[in-house]
């Protein structure tokens, strides 16, 4: 029996598809550790748009170091801040190195709210799906 166009069968689980474990190491990060990375990544990049800049114009700095905060952490290290605390990381689908234009898409789509919201099966947000990348447990 063929399927037809848009009839996948169900996962199992989130990641199934990518070929991911279920639980634990390589697994894909769920939501309750994606919501507390982006706390914290975004308390990081108050500090120094309220403490340094301040005023009025703090709140168009803030998204732009978080931004910022991004591009630079997650190809270095391989995630955010809140990511590694979290025990998470970011990597491309095709695998090797995630690069800076990953980093620097998936994060403008972030500050926009709305991919963030948009979710697949495999629990991955639209700014990962653009961005080629998924966030996995280290």
């Amino acid at each position: 029996m063929s399927q037809k166009f848009g009839e996948l069968a169900p996962s199992e689980y989130p990641g199934e598809r990518l070929g991911l474990p279920e639980h634990g190491q390589g697994s894909i990060g769920r939501i309750g550790r994606r919501l507390i990375a982006l706390a914290i990544d975004w308390a990081l990049a108050s500090i120094p748009a309220y403490l340094l800049i301040g005023g009025e114009f703090a709140m168009w700095w803030h998204p732009i170091i978080f931004v910022v905060l991004q591009a630079v952490f997650i190809p270095t290290i391989g995630g955010s801040l809140g990511h590694r605390f979290t025990g998470m990381h970011v990597v491309p689908i095709a695998g090797g190195w995630v690069g800076i234009w990953r980093p620097l898409l998936r994060s403008l789509l972030i500050i926009i709210v709305i991919p963030p919201l948009v979710w697949d099966s495999d629990q991955r947000g639209f700014h990962d799906k653009i961005a080629g990348t998924v966030l996995i447990r280290s």
